[in-house]
This record gives C-alpha cells, sequence and structure tokens, in this order.
C-alpha cells in the first residue's frame, strides 16, 4: 500500500498527501486512523496516545487540512486560527516542526513561542498575519497581557500532552487562555493517559467528545526489551560508562532524577571518551538546542536527562534507554522507556537498581502487571573498591512510598508543590515571564526562599549539590 492511497483514504488534501509522501510515511499509525477523519469532520476528540504513536500527524495533518479546505479572504496580524498549546518549549518546537514539515507548498504561516527567549521577534512577528500559532501557556499569555496577541478568531484549541501539563501546574494558566477564547471553538485534548484529572478537565473543555484511545493505560511497548541490574549504588557510573563503551552503543538515552547528578555523569562519560552532554532545566535554551540535535545526528553519543527536560526528545529509532536512577513515581518509568521502541523498531531499556530502590521497583513491576527481567554485570566488569563521586552515593533514605505522587524528603532537602513541577522533574516549561500568573508569584516566593533552604541543608549536612529536577525553571 502507497501513501498517497492509503492517506488519501482519510480524505486529506492532495498538498498534505504530497508532504506525507516526501517525508517518507507509507501508512497511517492507528492514533492517525482513528483522529484524522474526526478532526476533519470537526468534532471535539479526546485521545489518549503515548509519544512515539504518531499523535502529532494525527491532529497537525487534519488541522492543516481544515484550514486549506476553508481559506479566509482576509488574515488579521495577531489573531491565529489555531492554537496548540504544549507543556515545555522542546515538545511546542517538535509539534512546530511536524506543521512546518506537512504545510510546505501552502500558503498557511505558523509560529512557535515560548519563554526563555527574547520576545521581541514574537512581537515582530505577531504584526504579520499567523494561521497556527503553538506556544507554552505562559509565553502565550505574557503576550495576550501585552495586546500584540489576540485569540479572539481562535477556530480550533489542542492541549497536547495534557497530563504533562496538569501535573506541572499550568491548570490556572490553561483557564486563563480559555476565557479568551471564543465559545464556539473545536477542541482537541492529547494526553498519554485518562486520569480522573483528565476527565475532569475534558469535561470542561471538550463538547461531546469523540474517545480515541490507541493503548490501554500504562502499558509498556512489546517491542521493548525491558532488563534491570542490581548493582550498589556507587558502582553505577563505572557500569554504565563499561557498558556503553564495550558494547559501543550510540545514541543512549540515560535519566537521572537530579541535575547535579546528570551533570555530574556526563563529566565522567566524557572524561572515559565519550561523546555525552546533559540535558535540564538549568540549561540555557542554546545549550539545550545543542545537547538535542548534537543528539539526533548522532555527534552526541549519550544524552544523559532528567525526566522533563526528556519531552522534547523524539526520535523514531531511538535504540537505548538506560536509568542511571529510577524514578520517584513509577509513572514516570512507562514515559521514559517510551522514548525507545517506537515507530515500529525495537528497543533496550536498562535499570540500574541499587538496594535502596527496590521499593521503586517493585512500585514499577506492580504498574506494568510484570516482572522485569534481570541482567547479570558484564563479567569484564571491575567495579570499584570505593565511591569515585557525589554522583555514585548512595541515597541516604528510600522514598516510603514510591508509587504515590507525595514523596518522604530526606532533611534538608528543597521542598516544593507537585503543581509547580512536573513528576519527579523540573519544569522546563514557560512561566518566568508572565508576571501576572497566580502560580507564577508562587514560584517566585518559593526561589526567594531557595538561598536559606541550600543554607539549612550546608549546615544540617544533606546532599544540596543533588538537587532534584523539580526545583522550578520556567522559561
Amino acid at each position: 500500500m502507497n501513501s498517497t492511497s492509503s492517506f488519501a483514504s482519510l480524505g486529506l488534501a492532495d498538498s498534505l498527501l504530497q508532504a506525507i509522501h516526501a517525508a517518507g510515511y507509507d501508512q497511517p499509525t492507528p492514533i492517525q486512523q482513528q483522529a484524522i477523519p474526526q478532526i476533519i469532520a470537526g468534532s471535539d476528540v479526546l485521545a489518549a496516545a503515548q509519544t512515539g504513536t504518531g499523535k502529532t500527524a494525527g491532529f497537525t495533518l487534519p488541522i492543516l487540512h481544515r484550514l486549506l479546505a476553508q481559506p479566509l479572504a482576509k488574515r488579521s496580524p495577531g489573531r491565529p486560527r489555531v492554537v496548540i498549546l504544549a507543556p515545555t518549549r522542546e515538545l511546542a518546537a517538535q509539534v512546530h516542526e511536524s506543521v512546518l514539515l506537512y504545510s510546505q507548498g501552502t500558503r498557511l504561516r505558523s509560529l512557535v513561542m515560548y519563554g526563555g527567549v527574547n520576545i521581541n521577534p514574537q512581537i515582530r512577528a505577531l504584526q504579520q498575519p499567523v494561521d497556527i500559532l503553538v506556544a507554552t501557556p505562559g509565553r502565550l499569555l505574557d503576550h495576550c497581557q501585552q495586546k500584540t496577541l489576540h485569540l479572539d478568531q481562535v477556530e480550533i484549541l489542542v492541549l497536547d500532552e495534557a497530563d504533562r501539563m496538569l501535573d506541572m501546574g499550568f491548570i490556572h494558566d490553561i483557564r486563563r487562555v480559555l476565557r479568551l477564547l471564543p465559545k464556539q471553538r473545536q477542541n482537541l485534548l492529547f494526553s498519554a493517559t485518562f486520569s480522573n484529572e483528565i476527565r475532569e478537565l475534558a469535561h470542561q473543555l471538550l463538547n461531546q467528545p469523540v474517545e480515541i484511545s490507541v493503548a490501554p493505560r500504562n502499558t509498556t511497548a512489546d517491542r521493548i526489551d525491558q532488563q534491570v541490574i542490581h548493582v550498589d549504588a556507587h558502582q553505577k557510573t563505572a557500569l554504565i560508562s563499561h557498558m556503553i563503551r564495550e558494547s559501543g552503543w550510540h545514541q543512549v538515552l540515560v535519566f537521572c532524577r537530579t541535575k547535579h547528578g546528570a551533570n555530574r555523569l556526563a563529566e565522567r562519560l566524557t572524561k572515559d571518551g565519550l561523546q555525552a552532554a546533559a540535558l535540564h532545566g538549568n540549561k540555557s535554551q542554546s545549550a539545550r538546542t545543542r545537547a538535542l540535535d548534537g543528539f539526533k545526528t548522532g555527534k552526541v553519543v549519550v544524552l544523559v536527562a532528567t525526566d522533563i527536560a526528556a519531552r522534547g526528545i523524539d526520535i523514531d529509532q531511538l535504540p537505548y534507554v538506560i536509568n542511571f536512577e529510577l524514578p520517584q513515581v513509577a509513572e514516570d518509568y512507562v514515559h521514559r522507556i517510551g522514548r525507545t521502541g517506537r515507530a515500529g523498531s525495537e528497543g533496550l531499556a536498562i535499570s540500574l537498581v541499587a538496594p535502596a530502590e527496590q521499593r521503586m521497583l517493585h512500585s514499577i513491576e506492580k504498574l506494568i502487571k510484570r516482572t522485569i527481567d534481570e541482567r547479570a554485570l558484564p563479567d569484564d566488569f571491575e567495579p570499584p573498591a570505593r565511591p569515585v563521586g557525589a554522583v555514585d552515593a548512595p541515597e541516604r533514605e528510600a522514598p516510603r512510598k514510591a508509587n504515590t505522587r507525595r514523596q518522604h524528603r530526606p532533611k534538608g532537602a528543597p521542598t516544593g508543590r507537585r503543581s509547580g513541577a512536573g513528576r519527579g522533574g523540573n519544569a522546563s516549561s514557560d512561566r518566568s515571564n508572565s508576571s501576572a500568573s497566580t502560580n507564577e508569584r508562587r514560584t517566585s516566593t518559593s526561589d526567594r526562599s531557595a538561598p536559606a533552604r541550600r543554607s539549612r541543608s550546608r549546615r544540617s549536612g544533606s546532599a544540596a549539590r543533588s538537587t532534584p529536577d523539580n526545583v522550578p525553571y520556567f522559561d
């Protein structure tokens, strides 16, 4: 079956079929087969789909089709017809790339905006007509407040990765955006899961939605070979370096729980001769872009990332994911390993589990309803006799309830509300420049108290250097 006939059966415009064919796609994925006709028909859609299922094209293609089928005689500057909201700047950039890919050959104009960069070029771009705007919530509200953007002509609203937006505390920003939109519009909500919170949001947002689910909640891909290596915490760094070098692996995505741990591990791997880079919320936008581009092109062999920072990574054939540390929230394990085994490719996910992480492992296995296969230490691996750095130090105390969102924190560790940061991760989101946001005012209060917390951490001898990646870093 060729790409033209299979996608043509979904009713897409010829210019879009040509772009699909040029991109090398042959058949629509299940989410595309179900979502595209419904969106073209104008229905509101509530869709559950993990990353890697083709969901981005599942909504960008029919949106482009609708805009092409109903052109406006005159387009107004700064008044988009479509708004797509994404939780992080990386994901917003990724969605915009998809829009650009499929809209080539048309006169449709799109724009992406997020925080962490100069706002003036965005203001200048909004002085021209814009059909599709991809944005993070905070920066979008910044423009609305400055009257450089108006949402009174929006025909279609998309919330992408809505579950992650709720986890990162965007619900108030989303509600503020909704108040600025016309009541008559099409709404599309895409989420990895149908949690109770998502269904409540869908009830407020969607009008008689068509519900689409391409995978049961919290399932893991059959094409992913999941393995566990039981190892002492202080041996993890040496082990991961040994495995990557001896196996000759390329494009290895490694997950750490903390920004400091990601930095230390990337530095150690670099000293061992591997091209490694760290990706987390404290990195500048330019540094994050360089790291992602290097990883996608193969110049960076190992990318060491925290959970939220990794949301923008979209590689069809990423072969290896390694959990240097297990996530504190079991559901994040599914998101992590879901970065591999995509688009029909095989994937390998290895988790290094220290004795203090056994409770986390049990919670993960309970969630995915299977026991993860054990893998022995390599025969030629010589474990270090003692810790070689702070990143190798064992945890001082394991979380008491690894499968719940409210975790016990060691004395002196930074505190923070879950609504202000992602699951176990720093929000590489977009709200530092939105002074009117209530959430942001809470964040600024938290930031002012941070020096005192760090001081208390040093006095108490706690691991202040291993700051979790949930310290607010809003774009």
